[in-house]
C-alpha cells in the first residue's frame, strides 16, 4: 500500500488519516511514544476524574475507547485525546446542575459524553467544522486561563487538608482562606513535596514522566511509612477489570436536560483538539480536516460514555508529550490505549494507596503552564498606539475578549464565561468594522522619476497633500454596517471651501455589498452639494459590477488625482476620455 492509501492493482483502501503512509520503520518510535503517553495519561486520568467530581477509576475508563475511536475517525496523526481539565470541570459544573442534591453523578457524567459525542458526531456529518472560527484564539486563551485558576483553586484543600468553598472562583478561594487555621501538616507536607518534585522534574528533565514517577514514589511511600494509618487520604480502593458497557441507566428528559451543557463542552473540546492538532500538524506537513475531528471527537465521548467514562477531547500538553517522544502515527495512540486496558486489567491495586494530595499535586502541575500571563500582556501590546488613535478601545479587541473570558469564568462559571467572551468579542468586532478607518494620502516622489506613491500621511510626514484634491483610502469591506459612516466621512471630507474633489482609492476593500453599492451611487450627489465630485480608483472587480456608475472609476490613485485637476480646471479628463479601469 502507498501513501495514498492505494493498494497493489490500484484499489482503493479506506485508511484511517492517522495511519496513511505508514511505515515500518515508524513502528519502534510509534511504540516508545506510546508508552510514554501511557505513563502521563493514567496519573492525570486518574487526577482529571476527581475534577469532574467522580472516581478515579472513571478517567481510565474514558481513556483507552477514546484513544481508540480517535485513531479512527480523527483526521491528526499525533493528537491525543483523553480526559481534560478543561473539559472535566465543565463537565463537574453541568452535572452538578443536573443532579442537584440527590441524582447518581457517576451516570450523568457518562450520559454527558455521550450526548457531547452524540452532538460532535451530528455535527461532523453536517460539516460544521467551522463553527470553531466563532471562539477566537484569544477568547479561548482568557478562557482557558480562567479554568486553570479555577481548577488550581479547586484543589488547594486537598494540598492542605482543608475545607474548600462552594461556588465559582471567589467563593472557593475564599472558603479556602477561611479555613486556613486547619491546615492538616502531614498532608501539607506531601502535597507540596509532590508539587515540588513534578515542576523540577518538568524543568531540568523533560524527557522522564514526572507523574508517574511522583505517583509510584508517593504510594512507595504511603506503604512503607503507612502514612494512611497517620491520617493522610488516600484514593482507597479501585475496581478492577474492564468497564461495564451500555448507555447510563436514565431516563430521556434527564440526558435531554444535559443538551445545552454537552454542546457547550463539545464546542470548548473541539477548539481546544483543534488548536493541539494543528499546532503539530504544522511541523509535519500534514492537514487537519474540522469535519474530521468533529467526528474523531464525537466517537471518542460517544464510545466513552458507552462504557462509563467522562467527557474527553484533545490534549495539547499529552500531544507534546505524544511528538516529542517520535510518534509519527496514531499507531503510538492505540499503543497507550493497550497498556492502559492492561492497567485497568491488572495494575489498579497499585493506585490504591495514592495519596490525595499528589493527586492535587498533579493536577495543579498540569493546568499551571495554562496560566500564560504572557499571552495575555503579547495581546495587550498588539494594540500599537497607532492603531488604538484609529480604532480606540475596539484596537484592543483581542486582549479584550480575552480578559472578558477570563474574568467572566471566575465571577459567572464555566459556560457563562465562555459565552461572555465570544460576546465581548464579537461586540468590540462589529464595532472596529462599523467604524472603519479612512487615512488621508499624500503623495510621495519616487527617485529618479519613477512613479509616485500615495501613502498614509499619518504614517508618513513626507507624504504631500494634493491642492483642492482629498485622498482617501478606507480600510475595510464595505457593507450595510458602515456604509452610512463611510458616507458622512467622505462627504466631510468636501466641506473645506477649497476640495473640490475627492479621491477614494479603494484598494483596500475587499468586498460590497448592495447597501455600500448603493451608499457609493448616491454619495455623488452628497459631495456635488458642496462643490466636489468623486473619484474611485483602483477597484475590485465586484465594487464595478455592483456600481450604476462605473464611468466614475480610474484604474489608479495617480490617474483619478489627475482627472479630478482637469475636471477643476473645467478642461477634459474623465468620463470616456480615458482608458477603461483594470481589475485590481
Amino acid at each position: 500500500m502507498d501513501s495514498t492509501g492505494t493498494a497493489p492493482g490500484g484499489r482503493r483502501r479506506r485508511v484511517p488519516p492517522g495511519f496513511r503512509g505508514y511505515r515500518r520503520a515508524w513502528l519502534r518510535g510509534d511504540v516508545v511514544a506510546g508508552l510514554t503517553v501511557w505513563a502521563v495519561l493514567v496519573p492525570e486520568s486518574i487526577a482529571y476524574a476527581t475534577i469532574a467530581g467522580v472516581p478515579p477509576i472513571i478517567g481510565l475508563y474514558a481513556a483507552p475507547v477514546a484513544l481508540l475511536l480517535y485513531a479512527l475517525l480523527g483526521s491528526s496523526r499525533q493528537l491525543v485525546v483523553g480526559p481534560m481539565s478543561s473539559t472535566a470541570l465543565l463537565s463537574a459544573s453541568v452535572v452538578a446542575a443536573a443532579v442537584g442534591g440527590g441524582g447518581d453523578a457517576v451516570a450523568t457524567t457518562a450520559a454527558l459524553a455521550l450526548v457531547t459525542g452524540v452532538i460532535a458526531l451530528v455535527a461532523g456529518l453536517l460539516r460544521l467544522g467551522f463553527v470553531a472560527s466563532f471562539i477566537s484564539e484569544p477568547v479561548l486563551k482568557g478562557f482557558v486561563i480562567g479554568l486553570a485558576l479555577t481548577i488550581i483553586v479547586g484543589q488547594l484543600p486537598k494540598l492542605t487538608g482543608t475545607e474548600g468553598g462552594e461556588g465559582e472562583f471567589f467563593g472557593r478561594l475564599w472558603g479556602f482562606l477561611s479555613s486556613l487555621g486547619d491546615t492538616d501538616a502531614l498532608t501539607l507536607a506531601v502535597g507540596l513535596s509532590a508539587l515540588a518534585a513534578l515542576l523540577l522534574l518538568k524543568r531540568f528533565l523533560p524527557v522522564v514522566p514526572a507523574s508517574l514517577v511522583v505517583v509510584i514514589l508517593a504510594v512507595g511511600a504511603t506503604w512503607v511509612f503507612g502514612l494512611d494509618r497517620q491520617g493522610l487520604d488516600i484514593v482507597g480502593p479501585l475496581p478492577g477489570g474492564l468497564p461495564p458497557v451500555g448507555p447510563p441507566d436514565l431516563a430521556l428528559s434527564q440526558y435531554g436536560a444535559l443538551v445545552a451543557g454537552a454542546a457547550g463542552i463539545a464546542l470548548v473540546g473541539f477548539a481546544e483538539g483543534l488548536g493541539a492538532a494543528r499546532t503539530y500538524a504544522a511541523k509535519s506537513g500534514d492537514r487537519i480536516d474540522p469535519d474530521r475531528e468533529l467526528l474523531g471527537l464525537g466517537g471518542a465521548n460517544l464510545a466513552s460514555g458507552l462504557c462509563s467514562g467522562m467527557v474527553v477531547n484533545g490534549s495539547l500538553s499529552k500531544t507534546a508529550v505524544n511528538g516529542a517522544a517520535g510518534a509519527r502515527s496514531q499507531v503510538s495512540g492505540l499503543t497507550a490505549a493497550l497498556l492502559t486496558v492492561l492497567t485497568l486489567l491488572f495494575l489498579t491495586g497499585l493506585f490504591e494507596k495514592l495519596p490525595e494530595a499528589v493527586l492535587a499535586a498533579v493536577v495543579v502541575s498540569a493546568v499551571l503552564e495554562l496560566v500564560d500571563a504572557a499571552a495575555l500582556r503579547e495581546l495587550y501590546r498588539l494594540a500599537t498606539p497607532a492603531l488604538t488613535a484609529v480604532y480606540g478601545l475596539a484596537a484592543r479587541t483581542d486582549f479584550l475578549g480575552a480578559v472578558a473570558a477570563l474574568l467572566g469564568v471566575l465571577l459567572l462559571g464555566t459556560l457563562q464565561g465562555l459565552l461572555v467572551g465570544v460576546g465581548i468579542s464579537l461586540l468590540l468586532l462589529l464595532r472596529r468594522s462599523s467604524r472603519p478607518h479612512l487615512a488621508e494620502l499624500g503623495r510621495v516622489t519616487g527617485p529618479g522619476g519613477a512613479s509616485p506613491r500615495w501613502v498614509d500621511r499619518a504614517r508618513d510626514p513626507a507624504a504631500a497633500a494634493e491642492d483642492r484634491v482629498a485622498v482617501l483610502r478606507v480600510e475595510s469591506g464595505l457593507y450595510f454596517a458602515n456604509s452610512e459612516y463611510v458616507h458622512d466621512r467622505l462627504v466631510d471630507a468636501a466641506r473645506p471651501r477649497d476640495v473640490r474633489a475627492v479621491v477614494l482609492d479603494m484598494r483596500a476593500v475587499p468586498f460590497v455589498d448592495a447597501t455600500a453599492a448603493r451608499m457609493l451611487d448616491r454619495l455623488a450627489d452628497g459631495l456635488s452639494g458642496h462643490g466636489a465630485d468623486l473619484f474611485l480608483a483602483r477597484d475590485l472587480g465586484q465594487v464595478r459590477d455592483l456600481l450604476h456608475h462605473p464611468e466614475v472609476l480610474y484604474p489608479s490613485v495617480e490617474e483619478a488625482v489627475r482627472a479630478a485637476r482637469a475636471r477643476i480646471r473645467g478642461g477634459p479628463g474623465t468620463g470616456t476620455e480615458r482608458a477603461p479601469a483594470s481589475d485590481d
